[in-house]
């Protein structure tokens, strides 16, 4: 995404993620440790600055993150910042339907395998709305 420079980023994607259901935002960086949400979709957009972070768990494929990228995380997608740069600023949001957890440790694992299952497609894209490509991406579930 193209982030106006006369505006807040923050605000641009606090204010783009609420007008398409995606609410209860947050701001700040990602944990510096695997964790993953198992009741509930969570969409990421970098505000400022430039990271590296893990997606899929301790596994999973690192990426490089800078302002104006936006990640969309399935529930149970690990993810981890390894590094970040001094500015590096997240907004975090989640779609209306599903309960915010956060999972950690493999005590959490056996739990959030029959919790992640059950959480709905969402009903809109993040940053597209209605029409977005990640409903047509998105398979089905439940």
């Amino acid at each position: 995404m193209r982030l106006p420079k006369n505006l807040d980023p923050a605000a641009v994607f606090e204010e783009l993620f609420e007008s398409n259901g995606w609410g209860d935002s947050w701001r700040n960086g990602i944990y510096d440790y695997v964790h993953y949400h198992s009741r509930i979709h969570e969409v990421l957009g970098v505000a400022r600055g430039e990271g590296k972070v893990q997606f899929g768990g301790h596994l999973g494929r690192t990426l490089k993150v800078k302002a104006g990228d936006t990640a969309i995380l399935p529930a149970g997608t690990g993810h981890q910042c390894l590094s970040a740069s001094k500015e590096f600023l997240v907004i975090g949001a989640y779609p209306p339907s599903g309960k915010y957890d956060e999972c950690t440790s493999s005590e959490d694992h056996e739990r959030a395998l029959s919790a992640i299952p059950k959480v709905g497609r969402p009903r809109k894209d993040p940053i597209y709305g209605t029409k977005g490509p990640l409903l047509k991406a998105w398979p089905s579930m439940r």
